[in-house]
C-alpha cells in the first residue's frame, strides 16, 4: 500500500476516533446532568415543619432533606396565592411583567377576554427552559396556570402530564364526572373517577414511575402537590392517629403526613435507581397557611392572600449531594424566582433565546463563591396591596390605609408600625416599590374578590385567623 494511501487511512481512522470520542464525551455529559425536581406544596403553615420548628405533625422526610442540604429562614414567594405564586416559579419573572397579578378569574380588564387567563404564551417556562438543556420533563399535580388549551402543560413545555388544571379538587373521586378544570388528567386522557384512590398517593406513585422509566437519561420534574390546599379530603386511619390535636387540626395532620410519606417514597426511589447523588431537589410552600385549612405559621402575622410575613415567606428547602452543603442554614432574603435560574445553571446554562430571569443561581451563594446577597431587594404587588423588603425593613402600601413600615430583624411578627418615626425610610421604600412597578404590565385580569378584602386584611386591628377569615 502507497505511503499516501496509508495516510488517507490513518486520517479516516484519526477522524472517526475523534467523532466517537466527541459523541462518547457529549453521551456521557449528556447522562451525567443532575436530575432536577421541584417539589411544590400547597397552602401549608411555615412551622408545621419539623425542620422549621414544628412539634405537633412529624415530617420526617422532609427534615431530612433539610438535614442533608439547605434550609433557608427568609425565603419567599411573588405572591401571597396560588396561581401567581406559580407563575412566578415556573418563568422566573415577576408574573406582573405578563400581567398574570391575581388568581385566575371571571373578570377579565378591558381590552383581555377569558381566554387570555394564564402564563403568555410567549414566555418560556421552566419546562421549556429545562427541555433546552436536553431533559425530559413532566408536570405532575396541581397546573392553575390557565383552564384553556395554549396553556395545557402539553403547551407549555412539558412532555408529561398527570394532573388538574384548576386550583383545586377532592383528593378522593368525584361521584360524578367534573368540570374540566377538575378532572384528572393523564397527559390528555380524562382519568375515570372510579379509578382516583387518594391524590397524594396517585402524584407520588405517578413520581416514582416516572424516575424508574427515565433513570437513564436527565429530567425535570414539577411536582406541584395540592396538599394542603381545602378540601381537608384525609386518610380516616391517619386522621385516627392525630385524635390528641384539636379537632381542625386533625384532617391537616393526617394530609400533612401523607405528604411527607410521599415524599419519602420519591426519595427512596432515587436511592434504588442510584440516582439520589445527582439529583437536585427543591421544595417550596407555595404561600402562608390558609384561613380554612387550620395551617400554623407560627410566629409570623397574617395568612394566605395578604403581604404580611405569614402569606409570602414560606419553607424553601434544597438538597444536592456534593453541591449544596449540608445543615446549611441560610439566612439572606432568596425568592421562588431563583428555582429556575439555578435549575439551568445545574442542566448547562442554556437559555432560552436571551431570557433574563429576575432570579439568580443560588449555588454560588450556598458555597460562599459570591459574597454579594442574592437580592438587594424583593417586591409584591396584587391589586390595590403591594410590599417591598430591603434588608431588615420592609413596607406594606394598601390604597388608602396608613403606610405600614416593619424592622423584621427585631419584630419578625409585624406588631409595631415604625412609619411614622422612620419618613425617609419610608420615602426611599416607596420611590423602589414606584420604580418596580414602571417596569410591570398592567393586570390582565382582575379579582373576583375585588378590593376591599385586601384593604381589610391589611389593617393593624386584624390579626389573628377568625377575624382574616372574614377577608378570604
Amino acid at each position: 500500500m502507497s505511503n499516501q494511501k496509508t495516510e488517507n487511512l490513518m486520517g479516516t481512522y484519526c477522524r472517526l476516533f475523534l467523532l466517537m470520542l466527541l459523541f462518547a464525551t457529549s453521551s456521557y455529559a449528556q447522562r451525567n446532568k443532575p436530575n432536577v425536581i421541584v417539589i411544590v406544596v400547597d397552602d401549608a403553615g411555615y412551622a408545621d415543619f419539623g425542620c422549621y420548628g414544628g412539634k405537633e405533625i412529624p415530617t420526617p422526610n422532609i427534615d431530612r432533606l433539610a438535614a442533608g442540604g439547605a434550609k433557608f429562614t427568609n425565603a419567599y414567594v411573588t405572591a401571597s396565592v396560588c396561581a401567581p405564586s406559580r407563575a412566578g416559579l415556573l418563568t422566573g419573572l415577576y408574573q406582573q411583567r405578563f400581567g398574570f397579578e391575581h388568581n385566575t378569574s371571571s373578570k377579565p380588564a378591558p381590552g383581555y377576554t377569558m381566554k387570555d387567563m394564564g402564563i403568555d404564551v410567549k414566555i418560556p417556562t421552566i419546562g421549556n427552559q429545562m427541555k433546552a438543556n436536553g431533559y425530559k420533563t413532566i408536570a405532575i399535580g396541581k397546573w392553575h396556570q390557565g383552564d384553556d388549551e395554549p396553556y395545557f402543560p402539553l403547551n407549555r413545555g412539558f412532555d408529561e402530564f398527570f394532573g388538574f388544571v384548576g386550583g383545586h379538587r377532592n383528593f378522593f373521586g368525584y361521584d360524578k364526572t367534573p368540570a374540566r378544570e377538575f378532572t384528572l388528567f393523564d397527559n390528555r386522557r380524562a382519568v375515570p373517577e372510579n379509578e382516583v384512590s387518594y391524590l397524594t398517593d396517585m402524584f407520588t406513585t405517578k413520581a416514582t414511575q416516572f424516575i424508574e422509566q427515565n433513570k437513564s437519561n436527565p429530567f425535570f420534574m414539577y411536582l406541584a402537590y395540592n396538599a394542603v390546599h381545602v378540601p381537608m379530603n384525609a386518610k380516616k386511619e391517619l386522621v385516627q392517629r392525630f385524635s390528641h390535636l384539636p379537632e381542625g387540626r386533625r384532617a391537616y395532620a393526617a394530609m400533612m403526613t401523607s405528604l411527607d410519606e410521599g415524599i419519602g417514597k420519591l426519595v427512596q426511589t432515587l436511592k434504588e435507581q442510584h440516582l439520589d447523588q445527582n439529583t437536585l431537589i427543591f421544595f417550596i410552600n407555595d404561600n402562608g397557611a390558609a384561613t380554612g385549612n387550620y395551617a400554623d405559621n407560627g410566629p409570623l402575622r397574617g395568612l394566605k392572600g395578604s403581604k404580611w410575613e405569614g402569606g409570602i415567606r414560606v419553607a424553601f428547602l434544597m438538597n444536592w449531594p456534593g453541591k449544596v452543603p449540608p445543615g446549611l442554614t441560610y439566612n439572606p432574603m432568596v425568592s421562588s424566582l431563583d428555582i429556575l435560574p439555578t435549575a439551568v445553571a445545574a442542566a448547562g446554562d442554556k437559555l432560552t433565546d436571551d431570557f433574563k430571569p429576575d432570579g439568580k443561581n443560588l449555588i454560588p451563594f450556598l458555597n460562599r463563591l459570591d459574597k454579594e446577597l442574592p437580592h438587594d431587594m424583593l417586591f409584591w404587588r396584587r391589586g390595590v396591596a403591594a410590599a417591598v423588603r430591603q434588608g431588615d425593613w420592609k413596607l406594606i402600601r394598601v390604597a388608602e390605609n396608613p403606610i405600614l413600615l416593619f424592622n423584621l430583624k427585631t419584630d419578625i411578627s409585624e406588631t409595631t408600625n415604625l412609619a411614622s418615626k422612620n419618613p425617609q425610610k419610608v420615602k426611599e421604600l416607596l420611590r423602589a416599590l414606584q420604580q418596580w412597578e414602571q417596569k410591570m404590565d398592567k393586570p390582565h385580569w382582575f379579582s373576583d374578590y375585588g378590593d376591599y378584602n385586601q384593604i381589610m386584611k391589611h389593617k393593624m386591628e386584624v390579626v389573628g385567623r377568625e377575624m382574616e377569615k372574614k377577608y378570604p
